[in-house]
């Protein structure tokens, strides 16, 4: 299977058919995955738990890969998630990348990017247009 197909599969098995056991069929045991949250890493563990966390914001994902590019043992993407918010249905739609080295069929290293700003706008959590605002210079206030 190429790296590509494997990306695919990993984010349909995980991410779509939400198959949290899957993640150890993909993550090899010392597997970091690094950009999720800044300043941390995730291995096998602390992503089945990031992936409860999401699940308790959000209903049913789908999860596209538009764009795949390989390069030996990497697979970059540009990936779309697209969703329903748990508390009322509404939509929710998010971008990002991944960047992912496999060793086999064996994820051993990922970096990744979310527009966590855009998911947290549509689930209510931060203001609509927050990234226009914080460009002006005004601070965001929680009352």
């Amino acid at each position: 299977m190429s790296k590509a197909e494997l990306l695919r599969k990993f984010y349909e098995d995980v991410w779509v058919k939400n198959n949290l056991e899957a993640i150890d069929l993909y993550f090899a045991p010392n597997t970091e995955a690094g950009g999720i949250i800044p300043e941390m890493s995730f291995g096998p563990d602390e992503f089945r738990e990031l992936i409860y966390a999401v699940r308790n914001l959000l209903g049913d994902i789908d999860v596209e890969l538009p764009v795949v590019i390989e390069n030996g043992e990497w697979a970059a993407a540009m990936i779309t998630a697209r969703a329903t918010r748990a508390d009322n249905g509404a939509p929710v739609e998010v971008t990002g990348q991944t960047m992912a080295r496999f060793e086999g069929d064996k994820l051993i290293e990922a970096y990744n990017q979310f527009d966590y700003v855009s998911l947290f706008e549509q689930l209510e959590q931060l203001p609509a247009d927050t990234l226009p605002i914080c460009m002006t210079g005004q601070r965001l206030a929680w009352a």
